[in-house]
């Protein structure tokens, strides 16, 4: 008697690769769905704190941390008062703060808790931490940052992909100009990249990227 080999049929081996390639184009696509909503939430965060900050600025006619009456304003909670002379921090600040764990009474963090005191912003408003954005990163706010000046807000760990698509959204595109500007390396928010540096979108950098108010 003959045996008869097993095997699969070319019908069969295309109705495989069919039902992989349709897998393949789910995963894709729902990481590109993904990826859309993180630069869709991380523009959102820049859009509201300008919003924040201006109705801050009009309600108190000082900037948020800066406040020189917020010791007075507010009591409970009770919060640290800065020193009202225009500028959230110092020009020195060049690195991502803790606020959760230290510098807790700089005016960079006690931004946020003047923010939530005054109901702009949500959360606990007897802390000082700073907003988490969609890549995992923070929110900081601080007196010029990659060769900007004036209030300043930076966002941290974003992928080349949304790094650029925030900067896009917002201005040139160029992390080494205009009104937004990028760093591969936020412990130096000092130095920005060079002038015709581009986003690299590698899955491994990440980007620290800031805008003016």
């Amino acid at each position: 008697m003959k045996n008869q080999q097993g095997g699969f049929t070319l019908v069969e081996i295309a109705i495989v690769l069919v039902i992989i390639g349709l897998l393949l184009g789910g995963v894709l696509k729902g990481q590109e769905l993904i990826n859309q909503a993180k630069i869709k939430n991380v523009a959102n965060d820049l859009n509201g704190m300008s919003a924040a900050i201006y109705g801050y600025q009009d309600r108190y006619k000082k900037f948020p941390g800066d406040d020189d009456q917020a010791e007075t304003r507010w009591t409970s909670p009770a919060t640290k008062k800065g020193d009202g002379n225009g500028a959230v921090g110092a020009s020195s600040v060049t690195t991502i703060l803790e606020c959760a764990v230290t510098n807790k009474d700089t005016e960079n963090c006690r931004f946020w808790q003047h923010l939530r005191l005054s109901g702009f912003v949500g959360g606990d408003s007897a802390t000082t931490n700073a907003p988490q954005n969609a890549a995992g990163g923070v929110l900081q706010a601080q007196n010029g940052a990659l060769g900007l000046s004036g209030l300043t807000i930076c966002t941290t760990n974003l992928p080349g992909k949304i790094a650029n698509a925030i900067d896009a959204q917002f201005d040139d595109g160029r992390p080494g100009t205009g009104q937004v500007r990028g760093s591969d390396d936020p412990t130096k928010l000092g130095t920005k990249l060079a002038d015709d540096a581009g986003y690299k979108d590698d899955g491994n950098t990440v980007y620290a990227v800031c805008k003016t108010l």
